[in-house]
């Protein structure tokens, strides 16, 4: 019996795993986390994650969360209006189900901020990376823009951080006659490569501060990290190369836009026919001259991301047949160095118009009305400059700004815990125009 029963065992081939055995194989979290960092979208991890136990908790992960951030820019989930608030993404678009999750966990009437001073009210500036900027502007007669308090926020987390005062010695630069325009606008993110930097960078930011004079730009930039605010080099006109531009009477530049680690401000004018720009990584400034083609639509421009780190102009042209993208591609940087990439053919009856840029992607108006409150609108939508595909965001109004964050549980705080508040100095009770 022995006998035949090893025999028997000898001429068996062997068993295999039954697949109930093989499914029950553990994978490695290492591996999952190898696999889930490359999937394509922050949608997908988020369906990923909802699948079993062991996928969220390698989802969950802080240190793989940070990395998965880094290769993935936020995606846009709408839109956010000062006085409508926030405007989600609608279905079809693939950021719906996101942001109708954000829609509901942040507080986008910024409830947990504190009141600004008497006769103030927080007024939306500037939105980017998550983060809010607001200042506190009077009730009535904001054309003459009082500096009382400024203050970042994360609306989705509620936390949020005064700015402190410009120092009064660093204030007293500005001190002489009213510019002729100021604005205050957060600056995008760096791009560290080491974990620990990376962390430390998801909630640190900067402000910058600008006014734009007769004859001289004045800048300042605040810092969370340091929370201070530094004086950048006082330019003039001329020290930047235009001193043929200087005005006694207009801004000079306008539309700011960001592109591959620099702000472009495009001519004010059609005779101006230079942009400002100012390189983020260095706080440098300089003067850019456009192609020649697009000086004469300097209303109808917007900078884009080309490819491959290089910027691009897109400019927008009226034809019998609807409208004429055309995309020129900078080499490095030189005026004689703009080469036409493409032209994207009109779509009849198309009806959209160029609004800004977000990375390789346009923005687009298409007209509306609001039946509501008779408040121009907007249907917005985005163009891939890579399949030149349209896809509709959401209805919301003219003056609103582009919101893009991950979901709620892909994404972490935006500003550190603690909270500054310290009293403006006198160099905020200027009373300047922004007109």
């Amino acid at each position: 019996m022995g006998r035949n029963s090893a025999e028997h065992r000898r001429q068996c081939p062997p068993r295999r795993h039954a697949p109930e055995d093989m499914a029950s194989l553990p994978i490695p979290d290492e591996l999952l986390a190898e696999i889930f960092v490359r999937l394509p979208t922050p949608a997908d991890l988020v369906l990923a994650s909802a699948a079993c136990v062991s996928f969220r908790r390698v989802v969950a992960d802080r240190s793989f969360l940070r990395q998965f951030r880094k290769l993935h820019a936020p995606p846009l989930l709408g839109f956010l209006g000062p006085h409508t608030g926030f405007d989600p993404a609608e279905r079809p678009h693939p950021s719906a189900s996101a942001a109708s999750a954000v829609a509901l966990a942040a507080d986008f009437s910024f409830s947990f901020l504190p009141p600004p001073g008497p006769a103030h009210r927080w007024a939306l500036w500037d939105v980017r990376d998550g983060r809010v900027l607001l200042r506190g502007m009077p009730l009535e007669d904001s054309h003459g823009v009082v500096f009382t308090e400024t203050v970042v926020c994360d609306p989705l987390h509620r936390r949020y951080l005064m700015l402190p005062s410009i120092p009064d010695d660093v204030a007293a630069t500005v001190e002489g006659p009213r510019p002729h325009s100021c604005e205050i606008f957060l600056v995008p993110e760096g791009g560290n490569e080491d974990d620990e930097s990376t962390a430390a960078e998801e909630t640190s930011f900067r402000v910058i501060w600008m006014g734009h004079y007769e004859d001289k730009l004045i800048t300042y930039v605040f810092s969370s990290s340091t929370r201070q605010w530094q004086a950048i080099r006082s330019l003039t006109w001329t020290n930047l190369s235009a001193g043929s531009l200087s005005s006694t009477e207009m801004t000079l530049f306008c539309q700011r836009q960001y592109v591959y680690g620099c702000f472009y401000w495009l001519p004010n004018s059609k005779h101006g026919i230079k942009m400002l720009v100012l390189n983020t990584r260095k706080m440098e400034f300089s003067v850019a001259e456009p192609p020649a083609e697009p000086k004469v639509c300097y209303r109808h421009i917007t900078m884009v991301e080309a490819g491959e780190g290089r910027p691009g102009l897109v400019v927008l042209t009226y034809g019998p047949r609807g409208h004429i993208y055309t995309i020129w591609r900078n080499n490095n940087g030189s005026s004689s160095q703009w080469q036409k990439d493409k032209v994207i053919p009109p779509s009849p009856g198309s009806g959209y118009v160029l609004r800004q840029s977000m990375g390789t992607h346009l923005l687009l108006n298409h007209w509306g009305f609001s039946s509501f409150d008779e408040e121009l609108c907007t249907d917005l939508c985005t163009l891939d400059m890579k399949t030149l595909k349209i896809e509709r965001v959401c209805a919301s109004t003219v003056q609103s700004f582009a919101y893009s964050n991950y979901p709620p549980s892909l994404s972490s705080p935006t500003i550190s815990n603690g909270k500054l508040s310290v009293a403006c100095s006198s160099f905020f009770s200027h009373s300047l125009s922004d007109a």
